[in-house]
């Protein structure tokens, strides 16, 4: 079982023991007080539930977020004068550099019941970022894209809802710009590249996108169309095996870069597993991967038996590694993503690496989904995106801030609601939770779709953690 996974059983036990003590109490005030008491205060109760209390967080709001960023990593001097940020004088930021400020912030009372933001004006480009309630710790703000304004004396900061305490520490970490380079998107799922990097790979001077499993299963929508369960999956396998290869050319890939190997969701750790074996699909009654590459430009060595086992997808992963030679290649983070195919898709890049004679100069991590904070990035669509929970120190980290244009949101927005995953409508439950956050916290959604993940990565960043390979290739 994934820490995840842990994490909602022990979440769902606690509620569990709660419910039943809430409803012990209820008993007592109907039968010490009123009989209709207990059914206002059940109502009231459930209303502060899904106002305020649904929220999928793991850790105390008071936790100090800790991070180590790599020796030598230059820290601008940096103090705050009253509102406004100012840097010592002479300092001045390269204007792409990712800019990521460690302060303390501290929610006042409203910042119980509303979310912390910290706004930052004084520029073209007002950024805000959003905290947990109750939130009383260390934080690290995103400022990519804040350079010249910084550099200038006029980036003013201002908590809504909180307070901003201590002394602000900077860094400035420079990278190359990998959008120069040849890249190649790993994606778990249809929608993780987008989800993740469509502003990368649609900027990138050539994109490859690879595509690891079919996402046939929980096809409970094309159920309700009169479609058994079998029938339902393979349609739903095939939809998203389509958007995989067709999606990307809304970024600028053409198909003829676009593959989708097939596996079958969720069963990539059952092949990890036992490497050998083919390990079928839960819900679509398939043992072949090549029911989903239909799509593909090319054929793979592996379509000569279309066995799903984890040795076939190495082999696939180092064809195509070898075929594209990519000096970036984009994947999920093994820590901060605990998706298990997510985790499992990581770990297969990692190993076919170690059987290339093809090395990439660099590994771009990304984090799709995240163990402590199912709302990460918080806040609003359009908005900035500040660095992840992390309640403890590790290695260092180098992360990279690549900052979207208002019109590649929008595309990247576009990207999302083609993808068919992301088009039914929510459960009617959760278009209630909403309209009570709505109207008690002030959160918003955008228009652009009613998923979750259109709020969460429709953002004026995208955010990556750069692993550089030791040992490089020698370049002519």
């Amino acid at each position: 079982m994934s820490r995840k996974q842990q994490l909602l059983k022990r979440h769902r036990r606690n509620k569990r023991i709660g419910l039943l003590i809430a409803l012990m109490l209820l008993i007592a005030i109907g039968v010490l007080v009123a009989w209709w008491l207990p059914l206002v205060l059940a109502v009231l109760g459930w209303v502060a539930h899904e106002a305020w209390f649904a929220d999928h967080l793991f850790y105390s709001p008071n936790d100090d977020y800790q991070y180590n960023f790599p020796p030598y990593t230059p820290q601008p001097k940096i103090y705050l004068d009253g509102e406004r940020l100012r840097l010592d004088e002479g300092v001045m930021l390269v204007d792409d550099a990712t800019l990521v400020l460690a302060l303390r912030v501290k929610s006042t009372w409203l910042g119980r019941f509303i979310d912390p933001v910290v706004e930052l004006a004084g520029g073209d480009n007002p950024d805000r970022q959003t905290f947990e309630r109750g939130v009383n710790g260390l934080r690290y703000l995103n400022l990519t894209g804040q350079a010249q304004v910084l550099s200038r004396g006029e980036l003013r900061l201002r908590g809504r809802f909180c307070r901003l305490l201590g002394e602000p520490v900077l860094w400035a970490l420079e990278h190359p710009d990998y959008r120069r380079q040849r890249v190649m998107v790993i994606a778990p799922h249809a929608d993780d590249a987008e989800l993740a990097a469509f502003g990368l790979y649609s900027g990138a001077s050539e994109s490859w996108i690879v595509t690891l499993t079919a996402g046939e299963i929980e096809a409970g929508h094309y159920r309700q169309m009169g479609l058994d369960g079998v029938e339902a999956s393979r349609l739903k396998g095939s939809l998203r095996a389509w958007d995989s290869i067709s999606v990307p050319l809304w970024g600028g890939v053409p198909q003829e870069r676009c593959i989708q190997l097939g596996y079958f969701c969720l069963q990539l750790p059952a092949m990890q597993s036992a490497p050998a074996d083919a390990v079928a699909s839960r819900e679509a009654q398939l043992g072949d991967t090549r029911y989903f590459r239909r799509f593909n430009p090319f054929a793979l060595g592996s379509d000569v038996d279309g066995l799903p086992s984890w040795n076939n997808l190495l082999a696939d992963l180092r064809e195509l590694i070898e075929r594209i030679e990519p000096q970036v290649i984009v994947l999920p983070h093994p820590r901060f993503d605990p998706h298990p195919d997510h985790l499992c898709s990581q770990q297969a890049v990692m190993q076919a690496l170690s059987g290339t004679t093809w090395q990439p100069d660099t590994l771009l991590h990304y984090a799709n989904h995240l163990h402590d904070n199912d709302r990460w990035p918080m806040g609003d669509a359009g908005t900035g995106v500040a660095l992840p929970p992390q309640m403890d120190m590790h290695e260092p980290l180098r992360p990279w801030t690549l900052c979207l244009s208002t019109e590649n949101q929008w595309h990247k927005a576009m990207s999302l609601g083609m993808m068919h995953d992301l088009q039914p409508r929510l459960p009617f439950k959760r278009l209630i939770r909403r309209a009570l956050q709505r109207c008690l916290v002030a959160r918003r959604w955008p228009a652009f779709g009613e998923n979750e993940f259109f709020r969460k990565t429709v953002r004026r960043h995208e955010l990556f953690w750069v692993q550089e390979l030791s040992g490089k290739r020698e370049t002519n």
